[in-house]
């Protein structure tokens, strides 16, 4: 997974993905959403709607902290709850 930041405010944040897919990105999407500092979370990877990108461009926007904090965050949480389920499974 490659990530190139494309434009980053102190609320607002625009990042590219590179190799991902709507599987991972509307998890992502989704554990972001769930944080009470994001006001936003949603990602494009329709290249005639963007200028022609082809990799996923995630878009944040924080009401307080710093959104590539809420980012790291999310993708924590993300593995953390795939553990969980891993460890699940096993126990099963």
């Amino acid at each position: 997974m490659e990530l190139r930041v494309i434009e980053k405010t102190d609320t607002e944040l625009r990042i590219e993905i590179a190799g991902e897919d709507h599987t991972f990105m509307n998890v992502l999407k989704g554990a972001l959403l769930e944080a009470d500092e994001v006001a936003a979370a949603t990602y494009d990877m329709n290249p005639e709607q963007s200028g022609g990108q082809t990799e996923p461009v995630l878009t944040v926007k924080s009401e307080s902290g710093d959104p590539l904090d809420a980012v790291e965050a999310a993708a924590t949480s993300i593995t953390d709850r795939t553990a969980a389920l891993r460890d699940a499974v096993s126990a099963a």
